[in-house]
């Protein structure tokens, strides 16, 4: 490859980030309408489900990608909802073992 074609994929997937960034694209873990059906486990059930599809998307995209068979802009799509999928399973977490050592510190 040469240095130009380089620059060029680089300058591709920075407008292919850039699109995503400026069409807001959401993560696995979307607000639904209306309450949910199968009460707190079964909304917790679909969150994950959720993201583990996310995260397998994102791969499975970055995998074709490094194949050369990949669309950029679909590759920056699904990467990129993947990281921010991530980043709330892990801000998630967090407050729920928060919860759960405050919980614990409470007098009985």
């Amino acid at each position: 490859m040469t240095i130009t074609g380089a620059n060029a994929n680089i300058s591709n997937a920075v407008q292919a980030y850039d699109k995503m960034l400026r069409q807001n694209g959401a993560s696995g873990l979307e607000a639904r309408d209306g309450p949910p059906t199968g009460g707190f486990a079964e909304m917790v059930k679909d969150a994950a489900n959720g993201a583990v599809s996310t995260m397998m998307e994102g791969e499975r995209q970055s995998l074709q990608a490094a194949a050369g068979a990949a669309d950029l802009n679909e590759v920056v799509m699904a990467v990129s909802k993947a990281e921010v999928t991530l980043q709330t399973v892990v801000s998630v977490r967090d407050k729920v073992i928060n919860a759960y050592q405050e919980i614990l510190r409470m007098p009985i």
